[in-house]
């Protein structure tokens, strides 16, 4: 999925059949990620342009923040100005990962003490709703889709920026992953996805990506981050012989628990091969059902999807990834990131409660809520122009997750 800046979109009647019934025929079974030049009809006004004509006419006095906006700032002002919170039950081995994904494309402008303020603002966020875990997922890039090079870009965190947010998470109690992710602006959009890139010479593209990586696993090294994801969505890449050699490196490096997340489709349709420990599944299972379906619905859709792999426990599978909007329509196509719809915040709640329930039952190591971005304020609720796929501020949502990271629960113990 395009986890870059989500753009949004003027949304006409056709964009809407089209995105529910038309784009999963045509596209199959990932999370759309739909950019410049895609197939789907539609108008796309930049996110970062939106924000700087709104910030230019509240300086110019157009524009007032609204009392509610206002209060969530000065919340989230003596949230950072306070001592780092600690989770009630800081994470130990054996328990589950009860987690979110914040996604963070750095701004070199943005000293260390910005980045500290925000990490405790993002970690309080996070021990309020229960959570024991977190996972920092970070751009680096790429050429075109047979580009042979790997590199950190304009908003890759430098190593050292990482440690400064890991040391905040790491003092609220909270479990650690670091998660690079390739960003996707270079490949030119749908059908070009990292899922689909095909290195003209996969030796130079492992050593590339091998050169990257290394000062990101010695970081994790260093603040004995609990798990480093080695890559995610690479469908095209996973099986290759070059990962093994790969790890390897890796582990002379890093001691903690090196992982792989893959796509959800890539999962159910046969043997993820990767040399890793634990094996994440980045899952936006669709539900062909209609909006007011009860939970028990949305459950069993999921059990068939995983049942395509293998039935009963799942005690080695962490859901990496999972998320929905909060709008009418969503069930059909849970990964579609850029459709706005009308606004309808109990599917999105339904659907936490469904995947929480289905981790449970089977006998996960835990699930990751996509997303929050470093930058934002979760204590914020989201306007109407705000991606639909965000949860912070969503109080249906938020109290779900609560529910199910404050419950009880056992993993099932390994052979």
């Amino acid at each position: 999925m395009t986890r870059s800046r989500i753009p949004l979109l003027a949304v006409f009647p056709v964009t809407v059949i089209t995105g529910v019934i038309i784009a999963p025929l045509l596209f199959g079974n990932h999370p759309l990620r739909w950019s410049a030049g895609s197939a789907m009809p539609h108008l796309v006004v930049n996110d970062e342009q939106i924000r700087a004509e709104a910030a230019l006419k509240k300086a110019s006095g157009e524009e007032k923040p609204s009392a509610e906006a206002a209060a969530a700032d000065a919340a989230a002002a003596a949230v950072a100005a306070a001592p780092t919170v600690k989770a009630d039950k800081p994470w130990k081995a054996g328990m589950p990962q009860w987690g979110v994904q914040i996604y963070w494309e750095d701004n070199p402008e943005q000293n260390a003490a910005y980045l500290t303020e925000k990490a405790k603002l993002q970690a309080k966020y996070l021990v309020d709703l229960k959570a024991n875990s977190v996972s920092v997922s970070f751009p680096f890039y790429t050429g075109t889709s047979t580009s042979t090079k790997t590199e950190a870009g304009p908003k890759t965190p430098s190593p050292e920026r990482l440690e400064t947010v890991l040391q905040v998470f790491q003092e609220a109690g909270l479990r650690t992953t670091l998660r690079p992710l390739m960003d996707e602006k270079s490949l030119g959009g749908m059908p070009n996805w990292r899922g689909n890139i095909k290195p003209s010479d996969r030796d130079a593209w492992f050593a590339s990506y091998k050169k990257f990586l290394g000062p990101y696993l010695t970081v994790a090294e260093k603040h004995k981050v609990a798990s480093f994801t080695l890559g995610t969505e690479l469908n095209t890449l996973e099986g290759d012989p070059r990962w093994k050699p790969l790890a390897t490196a890796a582990e002379k490096i890093y001691s903690g628990e090196i992982g792989y997340d893959a796509n959800y489709d890539n999962y159910v349709a046969g043997r993820i091969n990767m040399p890793v420990e634990q094996l994440g599944v980045d899952a936006y299972f669709p539900v062909k059902v209609p909006d007011d379906a009860p939970v028990d619905t949305l459950v069993k859709g999921w059990n068939e999807w995983l049942d395509k792999k293998t039935t009963g426990a799942l005690p080695e599978i962490v859901i990496s990834e999972a998320g929905i909007g909060a709008m009418t329509g969503a069930y059909h196509l849970p990964g579609d990131f850029y459709t706005t719809r009308a606004l309808n915040t109990q599917v999105q709640a339904n659907w936490y409660d469904a995947v929480c329930r289905v981790v449970k039952q089977r006998k996960m190591k835990g699930v990751y809520w996509w997303s929050i971005y470093f930058d934002d304020n979760p204590l914020a609720k989201p306007d109407d122009s705000a991606s639909r796929l965000h949860f912070a501020g969503r109080p249906d949502t938020e109290k779900v997750i609560r529910d199910c990271f404050g419950s009880d629960y056992a993993l099932t113990p390994k052979p």
